[in-house]
């Protein structure tokens, strides 16, 4: 399976979970020619922008370690573009960390 297969996967898999959990999905991999957001969510009144990151293990650290300062930059112009575009209440920034094993740690990062 590629990278992009398995990000894809992560993805469908986390969406799914959120759906489980009573979130609505608004989109999935939303993209500009500047950047994308993997899961654009709502529950309630508040706005979820979703990083989906895949780790087939530990090595190089889990999905959450992978977020940079650079990646939380292009993140949150990711989430003013859409927002720009659309109303919002309370909004999230969320990094979701899936592995091999199915295991999703979820951290908000606002």
């Amino acid at each position: 399976m590629t990278t992009t297969e398995c990000g894809s996967r992560a993805e469908t898999f986390v969406a799914q979970r959120l759906i489980q959990s009573g979130y609505v999905i608004v989109a999935q991999n939303w993209r500009t020619k500047w950047c994308e957001i993997d899961i654009i969510a709502k529950k309630h009144m508040a706005v979820y922008f979703v990083e989906v990151r895949y780790r087939t293990n530990d090595h190089y650290g889990d999905g959450l370690a992978s977020i940079t300062p650079a990646k939380y930059r292009q993140m949150r112009l990711a989430a003013q573009i859409w927002l720009s575009q659309h109303s919002a209440g309370e909004v999230r920034l969320c990094v979701a960390s899936v592995d091999a094993r199915s295991n999703v740690q979820w951290v908000a990062l606002d």
